[in-house]
């Protein structure tokens, strides 16, 4: 008889928040919980508890300066409504990020495109994607870059 294996579920458990939880082992592996939950550590216990999801969008920039040396969230699930765990120079720490990502949606050629809505905003999109125009819809679509203009800087031409 081969020995039995247990089997994780995919995902990561969130992190355990400043608050303690029921003392009590009401899971001891995965296969415990239903559906895609996990069984999780709640700070004094276990229980079985959805897996972690980052949320949409990008952290602002890492040369905010010196933030507070204090680790107030380690994952995005730590944070209110749409906030992000975002590294704040020093620390971590829940921040409200932009709709809108860097970067301009390149020209559309009139015929071109999807007559699909794939997206509404930025952050619906993977990485550095905009939620660009099509012929009759929005895609996710890779930046144009802009590159800024010698004569328009410091340098005379």
């Amino acid at each position: 008889m081969a020995p039995y294996k247990v089997t994780e579920k995919p995902g990561v458990c969130p992190s355990r928040s400043l608050r303690i939880g029921v003392c009590a082992e009401m899971c001891s592996h995965d296969c415990d919980c239903p559906n895609n939950q996990k069984c999780c550590s709640n700070g004094c216990g276990h229980q079985c508890m959805p897996p972690y999801r980052e949320k949409p969008g990008v952290c602002p920039s890492k040369n905010l300066g010196l933030g507070a040396c204090v680790e107030m969230c380690s994952q995005d699930g730590d944070c209110p409504n749409d906030e992000k765990c975002c590294s704040n120079g020093c620390g971590h720490q829940c921040m409200a990020v932009s709709k809108v990502k860097p970067g301009v949606c390149p020209r559309r050629f009139l015929g071109i495109g999807l007559c699909k809505k794939l997206c509404v905003n930025d952050i619906d999109c993977p990485k550095d994607e905009k939620c660009c125009r099509t012929k009759c819809g929005r895609e996710c679509t890779p930046p144009y870059e802009v590159r800024p203009d010698p004569c328009l800087g410091p340098n005379v031409c």
